[in-house]
């Protein structure tokens, strides 16, 4: 009698702690899933509110005109693709404006109507007046301080999106590419340009360097910037159509370390991540300075800084698009090829 009762005790804790097992594998799983989750949506390596006070402190500088010759020449580039699309926009979004260096450069019969928005109130209060030679007379200029992770206009607002040197310092970007196309009409676009991995990548090598014969280690100085192919993967999650991405690199020569930093500060551009180091001794600023002009140092004497930037677009999806051709539907082989342009060479030949 005691030996049966024994085993049915022994049956009864089995069985609890083969549902105990079972209730922490199913909480597990749900635990991992939700951090799964969390890191597929949220990221926090930028301290925005530091991100804003080194742009409102480039709006006090009286010779702030001297460094946006990066962001002008960038902004030229985003205004070319807006006018490659032969549409006529009613309704446009400036996301991330800063002084409106592309939107001085659109005409009133591209867009009608512009809507402005940026964290920074200084920024937006010193936007350039248009170009008169652009015909701004007639367009709409609506100017807004949002900030850029946190926007939420109506769906089906815009015609045109577009974002010139603001997306890098967003920490949320699936969120933001989601607001986005939330407010864009069907088969409306999405520009953007955006700095990408190995911008300044001389400098972030020669610090490095520097920091590690100085001190015994280095700490980063450089923010991260993404990765291309990541952000046309992004969108494309997101749910953006036909997405189209390119990379332009700007090279742009100074006297010196110290001009190059000195100017990088002046766009408002300088680190502002979580783990950024807040002070650099003298001493490894110059190994630095030294080790950057051996390595990459121009003959003259100059060093050569590269900014890399990362052109996309992405459409809204509409049924009118046209859809990819289905795989193997091609009926030419690239065999053939070369009779094809031998055959054209032919053709084009003066007759005898």
């Amino acid at each position: 009698m005691q030996c049966s009762q024994c085993k049915l005790f022994c049956l009864r804790l089995l069985c609890q702690k083969t549902k105990y097992v079972s209730y922490l594998s199913n909480r597990a799983f749900h635990i991992s899933s939700i951090n799964y989750q969390r890191k597929e949506t949220i990221l926090n390596v930028f301290d925005r509110k530091t991100k804003l006070i080194q742009r409102n402190r480039t709006c006090l500088d009286p010779d702030r005109s001297l460094y946006s010759y990066v962001h002008e020449r960038v902004a030229q580039s985003v205004v070319d693709r807006i006018f490659d699309i032969k549409r006529t926009f009613e309704c446009a979004l400036d996301l991330g404006c800063g002084r409106g260096l592309t939107t001085r450069e659109l005409t009133k019969d591209v867009v009608k109507k512009i809507v402005m928005i940026d964290s920074s109130a200084l920024m937006l209060e010193q936007i350039e007046p248009p170009l008169e030679e652009n015909g701004h007379v007639d367009m709409e200029i609506v100017k807004e301080n949002i900030d850029e992770e946190n926007f939420n206009f109506n769906e089906n607002t815009f015609d045109l999106a577009y974002s010139c040197l603001s997306l890098h310092w967003i920490n949320d970007l699936p969120g933001v590419f989601q607001n986005v196309l939330h407010s864009l009409k069907n088969d409306a676009p999405f520009i953007g340009a955006m700095f990408a991995s190995d911008t300044l990548f001389e400098l972030r090598v020669a610090l490095q360097l520097a920091e590690t014969e100085r001190e015994g280690g280095f700490a980063p100085h450089i923010s991260p910037f993404v990765d291309p192919p990541d952000i046309g993967s992004l969108l494309q999650r997101v749910g953006y159509n036909i997405v189209t991405l390119d990379v332009d690199e700007v090279h742009i020569d100074y006297p010196n370390i110290f001009e190059l930093m000195f100017d990088i500060k002046g766009m408002g551009e300088s680190n502002c991540s979580w783990n950024r180091r807040l002070t650099l001794k003298r001493e490894t600023l110059l190994a630095a300075q030294a080790i950057y002009k051996d390595m990459y140092g121009n003959n003259d004497g100059s060093i050569p800084a590269t900014y890399r930037v990362l052109y996309f677009i992405g459409w809204k999806p509409d049924p009118s698009q046209k859809a990819p051709a289905k795989r193997g539907s091609g009926n030419v082989s690239f065999k053939d090829i070369g009779k094809v342009t031998e055959s054209i060479s032919e053709q084009q030949l003066p007759s005898q």
